[in-house]
């Protein structure tokens, strides 16, 4: 099963996709209005939709098959609410992010760390946060082989934890057997073919394929 969950920011850094590619539709506070917007079922709204007027707010409760409305001052950030409901109704879904970079760096930072809550670490490899530069997914300790994705031109890992035993293949630039004390991103790689290698044995990094504008 394939989610997308549509967070506030503009649609003008979206991700190029295909909507038939998900099964479900999630909105967060703004971004349920650009799901009703654009045609598609708003399957669950969840936020505290303080950044819609009324009118607005009256449109997504009518669209919403379900609506999770939140109080402003909480613990979560509308995004974890929303991370949070979709993986205890679908836990083994695939897991699409947009609309959750381009804004304000304290937004980005809260969504970029979002898999290493612990309550979200064992989905972490299910998870991906996309927009039209750039495409983050999550690795936990194991052995991968990464496919370049279309149009993206460079590769990063970004340790976002102490890592153990780092090595990079098949890139051009590699890595053998390092350890990594703190997070560190190894920025500006490429592919040297169709896939590159990845493997580690303890942390969790996030695989960053990106394009200049």
């Amino acid at each position: 099963m394939n989610i997308l969950l549509v967070a506030g920011g503009s649609p003008d850094e979206w991700p190029q996709f295909d909507p038939k590619e998900f099964d479900y539709f999630v909105g967060i506070d703004r971004g349920s209005l650009y799901i009703v917007e654009h045609g598609w079922v708003l399957n669950l709204a969840v936020g505290d939709f303080d950044s819609l007027t009324q009118d607005e707010q009256k449109r997504i409760q009518k669209q919403a098959q379900k609506l999770v409305q939140a109080q402003a001052e909480k613990d979560d950030t509308d995004t974890q609410l929303a991370l949070a409901l979709t993986v205890k109704s679908f836990p083994k879904a695939d897991i699409t992010i947009i609309g959750a970079t381009g804004g304000r760096l304290d937004h980005f930072l809260a969504n970029l760390w979002l898999p290493l809550e612990p309550r979200f670490q064992a989905f972490a490899g299910q998870i991906k946060i996309k927009d039209r530069q750039n495409s983050i997914a999550y690795y936990l300790p194991g052995s991968y082989i990464v496919k370049q994705e279309s149009g993206m031109d460079y590769l990063a890992y970004c340790c976002l934890t102490p890592v153990k035993n780092l090595t990079l293949t098949e890139s051009k630039y590699t890595l053998d057997h390092v350890d990594v004390e703190i997070p560190t991103s190894y920025a500006s790689n490429e592919f040297v073919g169709a896939t590159a290698g990845v493997s580690f044995d303890a942390g969790m990094i996030a695989v960053i394929q990106s394009r200049d504008k």
